[in-house]
């Protein structure tokens, strides 16, 4: 049976109304019933002409017990997803004269965490910001964020995210970026064709992780040596860095017996000693390579760069040479 958009539609199932809002594939549809929107088959559905045609009001008459109550259908529940945050595709597709081609994504937030989630999302090609939003999603809910072009998709567009749990304070903030590579998008397109299946997800985080302070306590001597500037009758002064490495490695020759915290506690005060170098030798910027990782030390050091009244603005954006891993710092002149 063929359906258009705007068609209004009967579940056979459930028998509610609703209408169709967009064609997904040969045999699915997205469906809207009482301002819920979800996917369909087209065998579930029927026009609702026949049943408002032939609905008749049913007279019960008094002591008529039937002999057989009826037994009820059972309903369809969509599988729910494991713990965790996720990014959903659903691709929307378009008629072609040999098969059909997808035409756009629907993008989707998913949280099936039992807490209220943080969020905010940014979109990025060639460093052009596409879509951005922010908000807070409620335990086990979902957001529908935007739709990006097909044809963009070529351009592997970079989804930057961060999360936040609302609730527990303890818990750090996690962020990464999320890259689709072609190849990889055809795979799932193939896949979702074949299994005959609306979407295909993305785990962000599967839950938070406790965020680690910086230790009060300083073990550790670093590895970097300290560069003086020789002149006579001046104090010796310490040369900035114009692009400082903080990659455990580099700072300490000793690493046995350190913890995360111990680590953390290094590479900050390693930081913090070259910013005020940086700002002190009135440089124009500076660059820090943090590596990726879980994110806690470019979330502690962005962190610091935010109270810095020095720093007039530092960007995390992707670059040739670090990828990721480093944050760009520009010093008020």
């Amino acid at each position: 049976m063929k359906f258009s958009i705007g068609d209004k539609v009967v579940l056979k199932q459930t028998g509610e109304e609703g209408h169709v809002t967009a064609y997904i594939g040969k045999d699915m549809m997205e469906v809207e019933v009482n301002g819920t929107t979800f996917p369909v088959y087209t065998e579930d559905i029927d026009h609702p002409y026949l049943k408002w045609f032939t609905e008749k009001k049913t007279v019960v008459k008094k002591n008529n017990i039937p002999e057989q109550l009826p037994v009820e259908k059972e309903k369809l529940r969509p599988k729910r997803l494991a713990k965790g945050v996720y990014l959903s595709f659903m691709p929307m597709y378009k008629h072609d004269e040999m098969e059909d081609i997808v035409d756009m994504l629907k993008v989707h937030l998913l949280n099936e965490l039992p807490v209220p989630v943080k969020f905010t999302y940014d979109v990025k090609i060639n460093h052009k910001t596409l879509f951005s939003h922010e908000g807070t999603l409620h335990a086990f809910g979902n957001i529908y964020l935007h739709s990006i072009p097909w044809a963009n998709m070529d351009e592997q567009p970079r989804f930057h995210w961060s999360l936040t749990d609302t609730v527990n304070k303890e818990m750090a903030v996690s962020e990464d970026v999320l890259r689709i590579r072609p190849e990889k998008l055809f795979k799932h397109i193939n896949d979702l064709m074949l299994k005959n299946e609306p979407t295909f997800t993305y785990l962000l985080i599967d839950d938070f992780s406790v965020f680690v302070p910086q230790a009060p306590r300083e073990k550790f001597v670093p590895k970097v040596q300290a560069q003086y500037v020789n002149q006579p009758g001046r104090m010796n002064i310490e040369g900035p860095a114009y692009e400082l490495d903080l990659h455990i490695e580099n700072l300490t020759n000793n690493i046995k017996g350190m913890d995360n915290a111990d680590m953390l506690h290094l590479q900050m005060k390693t930081f913090e000693r070259y910013l005020h170098l940086a700002i002190m030798h009135r440089q124009e910027r500076m660059i820090v390579i943090h590596g990726l990782g879980k994110g806690v030390l470019r979330f502690s050091i962005h962190a610091l760069l935010a109270k810095t009244k020095e720093v007039d603005r530092y960007v995390n954006e992707y670059n040739a040479k670090y990828g990721f891993g480093a944050t760009e710092i520009f010093f008020k002149r």
